[in-house]
């Protein structure tokens, strides 16, 4: 089939511009991801560990403060609250405001920046707050 050269081509990521809110839209879909596979699978093993023996959710216990897993804690931490922050500023733009090209980037860093003190403000809590 002839291709009408008339016709324009779809936009690539070669034609726009990259912006901040062009990342704020991938992370949006990439925490969604995330938290779905392995937010998921961390709720099981605790519901699985909670629901089973002492050993068992001793050895849930150890790996999620182990350094690796209070890694994996602190990026599903931080995960959420760019999905969260993503979605309030997808909301605002599907009532019809915050297409205005400088909106659009201020509310993107706002996201990015908002998580990104959620979560430290949530983890110095749990971490030095608490005493634990």
């Amino acid at each position: 089939m002839a291709r009408n050269t008339a016709r324009p081509l779809s936009p690539h990521l070669t034609v726009w511009r990259w912006g901040p809110h062009m990342l704020v839209s991938i992370l949006h879909r990439a925490t969604g991801v995330a938290l779905s596979i392995a937010g998921l699978a961390l709720l099981t093993w605790w519901l699985l560990a909670l629901a089973g023996s002492a050993s068992g959710y001793e050895t849930f216990t150890q790996t999620a403060t182990h350094p690796l897993g209070l890694f994996v804690l602190i990026g599903l931490t931080w995960a959420f609250f760019q999905h969260t922050l993503s979605g309030i500023r997808h909301l605002i733009m599907d009532v019809g405001a915050g297409f205005e090209l400088r909106t659009n980037k201020t509310m993107a860093y706002l996201t990015m920046i908002g998580s990104a003190l959620l979560t430290i403000a949530l983890w110095a809590y749990l971490l030095l707050g608490r005493g634990a």
